[in-house]
This record gives structure tokens, sequence and C-alpha cells, in this order.
């Protein structure tokens, strides 16, 4: 018989996933119940309401998505897309890219307009596009972890508005560490995993649809031969390609009739519940200070060891910062050593940034300054085999005086 297997003990300080909070394990680890059982129905009740906290939303249809947070993207185009539809996707980093390809699939027309990755759009560029491509939906990322940006929402919502564009937004890798008001900002369609700044495994995906996108989608409502009855009606649009990631078909599911769809992951609807529990004990404005402050101590904490911060940090998430390799380090060198030797993963980022930078993060549970001064203190030691220059000491110093000046003020 094979040994049972057991993870070695690691710090997550990249870009996510990152060690859940022991309060979510404790919470999976509890016992299954029958997926109809009034119990687990209460409880599917008590996430969809605890959820709508966590999105800042009075949306009805606040669920989970049985999936990570790429099934919910998917779950959301599948559902609103059909073939010949406009999408435009501003791209600002590796996610939008993957907005890109999923509404590609779907069938629609994709239209997009970029800026330099390290960099976010400017409203009137949006707007612009928007007046030229005339698309039904625009789908774009909050915060980009390849490129560590957070792109401001606030004016884009009104702009999707008063064009009457579904305004859909991929929130995986910022809710939690960072502002997000779903009904304040005109979002109508969101989705996020649990991985990031929620403190979670990934697996599981919550989601929430405003009146005008659950409108649509049940335009394309359809029930399955076998539990199909006389009272079911279907919609006249066309038939949702997905069977899985049918929006209209799990909505039924979350809504009162229950209607079978799947078989509840009753483990990952356990951790999720605790993930916006927990959130909420804390306190949104509280947890998204918090993130602050622990991303601008290490922030602070990588400039004193004589490195330099990527990208536009008046827009950069609070819970990952990009940092350059320096040009006589050996970048994958050092994140080995960085795990084998000190039990510690930061990332690399993808594409033209693969190589070129560092992504270190402090998302949910890991946003603690025990854990930045620890990633710090390693990466020095790395970084003074490697020969790079800097003052031992002065980036834990550095990271240090950033919290005692936060206790003060």
């Amino acid at each position: 018989m094979t040994a049972p297997y057991l993870p070695p003990p690691r710090l997550l300080m990249g870009p996510g996933p990152i060690d859940a909070d022991p309060r979510v394990l404790q919470a999976m680890s509890s016992q299954l119940i029958g997926q109809f059982d009034p119990s687990m129905t209460a409880c599917m009740d008590l996430t969809m309401a605890s959820y709508r906290e966590v999105f800042c939303t009075d949306n009805q249809w606040t669920f989970l998505v049985n999936s990570t947070s790429r099934g919910a993207i998917e779950a959301s185009m599948v559902s609103l897309v059909e073939p010949g539809d406009t999408v435009l996707v501003p791209i600002f980093g590796r996610f939008g890219y993957l907005l890109k390809e999923i509404a590609s699939r779907c069938g629609a027309n994709v239209e997009t307009i970029e800026v330099p990755w390290g960099t976010v759009f400017d409203p009137q560029q949006i707007a612009d596009a928007i007046r030229e491509t005339q698309p039904k939906v625009l789908a774009i990322v909050q915060g980009d972890t390849s490129t560590t940006m957070l792109q401001p929402l606030t004016d884009i919502g009104a702009l999707c508005r008063e064009a009457g564009v579904i305004l859909y937004c991929d929130a995986t890798a910022s809710i939690g560490g960072n502002a997000l008001q779903t009904d304040d900002w005109g979002l109508e369609v969101v989705t996020v995993g649990l991985q990031k700044c929620l403190g979670g495994p990934s697996g599981s995906a919550p989601i929430t649809l405003g009146e005008h996108a659950v409108d649509i989608i049940k335009a394309r409502r359809h029930v399955e031969a076998g539990i199909k009855t006389q009272n079911h009606r279907e919609g006249n649009g066309l038939r949702i390609a997905s069977n899985y990631f049918d929006l209209a078909m799990i909505m039924d599911y979350w809504g009162p009739e229950r209607l079978n769809h799947h078989t509840e992951a009753t483990s990952m609807l356990y951790g999720s519940l605790e993930c916006a529990r927990i959130l909420l004990e804390e306190g949104l404005d509280n947890a998204i200070a918090r993130h602050e402050l622990n991303g601008r101590a290490l922030a602070e904490g990588l400039l004193a060891m004589n490195l330099q911060l990527y990208g536009d940090q008046q827009n950069r998430m609070n819970n990952v910062v990009g940092v350059y390799i320096p040009e006589q380090v050996n970048g994958a060198l050092v994140r080995h050593d960085m795990l084998h030797d000190y039990g510690i993963e930061i990332g690399t980022s993808f594409g033209p940034l693969d190589g070129i930078i560092w992504r270190i993060g402090t998302m949910g549970y890991n946003a603690r300054p025990d854990a930045v001064l620890k990633t710090l203190a390693c990466l020095e030691q790395c970084l003074i085999s490697s020969q790079h220059g800097m003052q031992p000491g002065a980036a834990v110093a550095a990271a240090k005086k950033t919290y005692a000046a936060a206790q003060t003020s």
C-alpha cells in the first residue's frame, strides 16, 4: 500500500493560491449531508445572503458555481453571449486575454483594446471603444495578477449603463483585499474565486447577477428531459450551449424549486460560507485596510533591498507587488532557493514579464506582518547569495517602520 500524501509545509506568498485560513479547512472537514436536506438548503440560502454582503449587492441571484473561478467566467460568457454577439474586452494583462479566449469560444465577435502592461485604462478610452464597437457585453478584469494592476471601475459602470451594455467583471484576484461595490458601480455580473484574498481553496466560484443579466439568461432557459414537468416553461432564446455551466439551470437549482442540476460540492459549500463569514466578521473595510497595510509594508521592504517595483504604483492591487528581478540575479534560482531552503513560494509572471519580475502576494490569511517579515528576511538572504548589493537588515526594518507608523496614526 502507498503512504497517504502529505503536502510539504509551505508559505504561499505568490500571486495565488495562498494558504487557506485554518478555519476554512476546519469547516470543510465537516460531514456531508444530502443535497436536499433542509439543513443543506438552509446552508445554501445563508451562503447566498453572505455573498450579497461580500459583493456589496442586493442581487437576488448571488450564489456559487461549482468550479474554479475560470468556470464561473465561462458560465457567465456562455449564458450571456450568443454566437455573433459583440463582446468588448479591454486588455491590460494576461487575464484580459483569457476573457477574449472564452468569449471567442462562445462564438462572439470579440473586439479588444489594449494598454501597455503595468498600466490601466482611462475611462475615455473605454467610452470611445464602446461607441465604436457597440458591444452587447463589456468584459473586464478588475485586478490582473499578471501585472499587479487594479483597474478603476466606477466610471466604467456608468458608461455601460448609459450605452445599454452589460458590464461583466472578473474580480477573482481583487475581492476582499480591494474595494468592490457591485451595485454602486453598476457592475451587472461579477465572478470571483476563493483562493486569493478570500482565504480559501480554489474550487468554488461565487457569482452575482443583476436584473438585466438575469432577464437575458432566463430567456434562454432550458429544462432537461427527465426532470421537466408540464408546469415548467422554457425561454424563447437560443439554448445555452453548455449543460454544466448553464446559469439558468444552476439558478433553478439554487432557487426555491431546487430543480436538480448537479450534486452540490458540499465541502466546498462549507468552505465558501466560512470564507464569507470570516471576511464579514472582520468587516470589509478592515480587511481592505489590512491588505493595503501589508502590501505597503512589503513594497517598502522591497525598495529597501535596492529593488525596483513594477508598474504604475497608483493603480497597483493592495494584495500583490511586482518587482523587477535585478539583471545580475538568476530569478529562477532565487525562487528555487526560497521554496526549497525556506519553504516560501513567490512567483514570476507570464508572457512578456516571464523572468522579468517576481510577484509577491499578501492575500487573505497570509496578509499579516509575520508572513511579510519572514518573506523579506529570506528573500534578502537569497539576494545576498546572488551578490545583489543592499544594506543587510534594511528590508525588515523598513517594513517594521511601516507597521509602526500605522499603529500610531
